[in-house]
């Protein structure tokens, strides 16, 4: 019998042929207890046991266990056989069928859907004549609910509902000192150069939809001035971080405790868009357009050079340039040398622009990825915001120079990034035709520029819904998908959520200034062209322009 104990005896009666005696020997032993095997584990046409993800399980799981030899109907408990969400049991029923060999799992709650699950059997479960279970563990995600989770409205409906939900991020949130937008939702007084150029274009979009007065912009516009001119600035340049009530530098590393030259460029653009909106005639506003003037023409640009044919990022009053990071392309400093070659006081050559950024022309690509041809750039085109930080004023609707037509470029690389979303090389949770993007975001472990190749699993939605300029029946699915049907997980107090990686179960319940922006003023580009035109009126921009030999 299994797990049986038995006492072998050799008796001392045993004796040898010539008669000798035998002490008696005894050999206790036990025999090895019989096992159970799962033999199959199903929910409809759902198979447990197979080595791919398991994916789509019903929400109302109906799970069914079938073992090899009869169970033990007492080993059957939440104890012995449980499904795990992020820490929390699910609780379960239990059902045995087919002479005890088959266990029928279910649940009174239903799964939240998208999520990922853990299904573990313990070794305390046993066979009817005590057979042992060796233990088994199978990770498995729960399907979409498709039900709408917010009532159905028209797509200008829901671009607007979206567009003055994210600006609450750059009204309310803002800064209360100085106006500027903070870094993220957690920042407290750590206020950023670059996204407060974002929150400064909102302010007009804001203005346009209704969701503040002109008045009220104008104030908050004149807050942002007063802090900009009082604080530090490094060749008329700005920090990347700066203390939202002292104006004093917060270092982004250690030797990065300076200016920071491309997110100047991004406050900047905005700046000088607003300026393109401010009406001369009124003399509050004319006073504005001054302020703005004063800072635009004391930016140093040309001596970010250091007398090379290339810009530099950084620069330290204490390391001087040691960060060492010249500005080449194609990335999302395309703005930088605009306004650098449009600067009256401190311009640039064009030929800091062609041997800096264009590197000579090797800024081109020419290959294909994903069928898709690329004109500029890494392989695959790199993270999303490469096509929408230099171009929120930047319009590139008929940009070209000798390396690009940049229209093409950006719907391409936005083609390229959602085709590999679709292709999802990495099988991925929730990777679909409605639901793509890759760009720089929170993650479930910090934060990282992601791109198809540095593809993470995790899903941004300002990618998409940025995009929306360049692929505008995608963008529209994706948002789509992002609000009605993961809206339950994504729609929060500022819009949506940064980013979510479904393969983890990691869900963000955070918001980024630079992925905010973009959202709320590319959905205005997609509908009025509005922060295109204003920041394209620039006489100095089109002077820039025209000294590095665009067509726009």
């Amino acid at each position: 019998m299994p797990n049986s104990a038995y006492n072998f005896v050799f008796s001392d009666n045993i004796r040898s042929k010539s008669g000798g005696i035998f002490n008696e020997l005894r050999i206790l032993f036990t025999t090895k207890n019989a096992t159970i095997n799962l033999i199959k584990a199903t929910d409809g046409n759902i198979n447990f046991l197979k080595n791919s993800i398991i994916q789509n399980v019903p929400l109302s799981p109906k799970i069914e266990l079938e073992f090899n030899k009869p169970i033990d109907p007492q080993s059957v408990t939440s104890n012995s056989i449980r499904i795990i969400n992020n820490g929390t049991y699910v609780n379960l029923n239990f059902t045995l069928k087919n002479s005890n060999k088959t266990i029928v799992i279910t649940s009174d709650k239903k799964l939240t859907h998208l999520s990922k699950y853990l299904l573990f059997i313990k070794n305390s479960l046993s066979g009817q004549f005590g057979e042992e279970f060796s233990e088994f563990s199978k990770t498995f995600y729960s399907e979409i609910d498709t039900t709408p989770k917010f009532k159905i409205i028209s797509d200008e409906q829901l671009l607007t509902l979206i567009q003055k939900q994210t600006f609450k991020y750059f009204w309310d949130f803002a800064h209360p000192t100085s106006g500027m937008t903070r870094e993220r939702y957690n920042s407290q007084d750590i206020v950023t150069t670059g996204g407060s150029g974002f929150g400064v274009m909102a302010l007009i979009v804001g203005i346009e939809r209704g969701f503040i007065t002109r008045e009220q912009g104008l104030q908050r516009l004149s807050k942002i001035l007063t802090f900009l001119e009082n604080a530090d600035r490094f060749h008329g340049v700005w920090s990347h971080w700066l203390n939202g009530n002292s104006g004093k530098v917060y270092p982004f590393s250690l030797k990065d405790d300076g200016a920071d030259l491309v997110e100047t460029s991004f406050l900047v653009q905005g700046l000088l868009t607003f300026r393109q909106y401010l009406n001369s005639s009124v003399s509050q506003e004319n006073e504005l357009i001054a302020r703005i003037n004063s800072l635009w023409n004391t930016i140093e640009w040309n001596f970010f050079t250091q007398n090379e044919n290339v810009l530099y990022w950084h620069w330290s009053p204490k390391y001087n340039f040691e960060m060492n990071m010249p500005i080449r392309g194609h990335n999302e400093a395309l703005i930088t040398y605009i306004l650098a070659a449009s600067s009256s006081n401190y311009g640039i050559e064009p030929a800091v622009y062609h041997q800096g950024y264009a590197i000579n022309g090797n800024i081109q690509n020419g290959n294909n990825y994903c069928d898709i041809f690329l004109p500029l750039g890494q392989a695959y085109g790199g993270p999303l915001f490469f096509t929408h930080y230099s171009f929120l004023g930047l319009d590139p609707r008929n940009l070209n120079d000798n390396y690009a037509n940049y229209w093409q470029q950006n719907k391409n690389h936005t083609l390229i990034n959602r085709a590999y979303c679709l292709k999802n090389p990495k099988n991925y949770i929730d990777y679909s035709v409605d639901c793509w993007g890759l760009t720089a975001s929170d993650n479930q472990k910090g934060y990282s520029a992601h791109s198809p190749t540095n593809d993470l699993g995790v899903i941004t939605p300002s990618a998409a819904i940025s995009s929306i300029v360049y692929t505008s029946e995608e963008s529209l699915k994706a948002i789509h998908h992002f609000y009605y049907i993961l809206g339950d997980r994504l729609w929060g107090e500022y819009g949506f959520y940064d980013a979510f990686n479904a393969t983890e179960n990691w869900w963000a319940d955070s918001y980024l200034a630079i992925d905010q922006g973009p959202i709320i003023i590319m959905i205005e580009n997609y509908r009025s062209g509005l922060l295109w035109d204003l920041f394209m009126s620039c006489p100095e921009i089109q002077s820039g322009l025209n000294k590095l030999e665009f067509i726009y």
